[in-house]
């Protein structure tokens, strides 16, 4: 049984990232112009600080020079998040949007553009804004009626200034 070589990088890199306290969740090879990148993509439930992206790289840095696993020819390595815009394709990846706007192309066909507001076992809650000044409805998905979910980027939501109220207050 062959193993490709981002599955090889999986099983040697996923150990460190995770005793960083951090989640494996992308690895890629690409070729750009005569060099070649490895891309690390690393994640947590509460995010990853510059910090922790420059102890995770040093200690996969570390570890690639030791093996050869990247074979003999020069390449860069790259660590960092996931963007914004982010597709949520595991359980843990929809827990962490929840609150957030995200873009559903469903199973049925058609999409959805909705905000999470509680994902269990079974799949997610989601708050689907109002139209035309209507009130939001609420909405169930499971998680095989969901093709592609993407988040979305909001630059201001309108409940911000209502939240941002509710915790000068508390204070």
């Amino acid at each position: 049984m062959s193993t490709t070589q981002n599955e090889r990088l999986r099983e040697l890199l996923e150990p460190l990232v995770t005793s960083q306290g951090l989640d494996l969740e992308e690895i890629a090879v690409d070729s750009v112009g005569r060099k070649r990148v490895l891309r690390v993509v690393v994640d947590s439930d509460t995010g990853a600080d510059l910090d922790q992206i420059a102890d995770v790289s040093r200690a996969l840095s570390a570890k690639l020079d030791e093996t050869d696993a990247m074979g003999e020819d020069a390449y860069d390595l790259e660590v960092g998040t996931p963007g914004a815009e982010r597709s949520l394709t595991e359980h843990r990846h929809f827990v962490r949007a929840t609150d957030r706007l995200v873009k559903f192309q469903l199973s049925e066909g058609g999409e959805l553009i909705a905000r999470i507001t509680a994902v269990d076992e079974g799949g997610l809650d989601l708050e689907v804004p109002g139209v035309k000044g209507r009130k939001p409805t609420t909405r169930r998905l499971t998680f095989p009626d969901i093709a592609k979910a993407r988040v979305q980027v909001e630059f201001s939501r309108k409940d911000d200034k209502n939240i941002k109220n509710e915790k000068e207050e508390e204070a």
